[in-house]
């Protein structure tokens, strides 16, 4: 079997994406063997040793396609280290940092049914022409103009790759019995 981190992630406008890549970048650059996947194109977990899913958040849930990932795979998730991250809007609002402890129990359903070994969360971005559906467009329209968001790429790059080098560690000591192949 190959000694292989998965990075799956959920994304309705590249935001998480770009998150995932970055991780799966930082994971890779230390050694490691990364697959970086939607997670709608993974069908068997058995090559991976750790799993890292991540998710946008849409309406205080992660999306659809996330739980299902979770619940499909559920026990082999179960049986190796799983990390997950999510990319929130809500932490880019003035003062959003006030809000992470929220923020986090959006990730309760993922801990009702696996044990992350670790929890990112990041801020993501907004551009409001992106958004697919009319009424959220005009919602998101309405708050930008109120203050209560700001357009433009609001994810921390510097923390994405703290939390991912952090990452490195917590994966290589659960993997004690099953160390990952992954030299500086």
């Amino acid at each position: 079997m190959n000694k292989k981190v998965l990075v799956a992630y959920a994304s309705r406008l590249g935001s998480t994406a770009g998150v995932a890549e970055a991780i799966g970048k930082s994971l890779a650059d230390s050694g490691a063997q990364v697959d970086v996947l939607p997670m709608k194109d993974v069908k068997n977990l058995e090559p991976y040793q750790a799993v890292v899913a991540g998710s946008a958040i849409r309406n205080k849930k992660l999306l659809p396609e996330a739980m299902q990932f979770i619940e499909t795979h559920q026990a082999a998730l179960a049986g190796k280290p799983l990390a997950i991250f999510l990319v929130c809007m809500t932490l880019a609002m003035p003062k959003g940092e006030k809000y992470r402890s929220e923020v986090s129990k959006w990730l309760d359903p993922v801990r009702a049914l696996v044990k992350p070994v670790s929890e990112g969360l990041f801020a993501g971005e907004l551009d409001v022409s992106r958004i697919e559906n009319l009424g959220d467009r005009i919602k998101f329209r309405i708050s930008v103009m109120m203050g209560i968001w700001k357009e433009g790429d609001h994810r921390n790059w510097m923390a994405i790759k703290e939390w991912a080098v952090e990452l490195r560690a917590v994966l290589l000591h659960k993997l004690q019995t099953h160390p990952l192949t992954w030299e500086k």
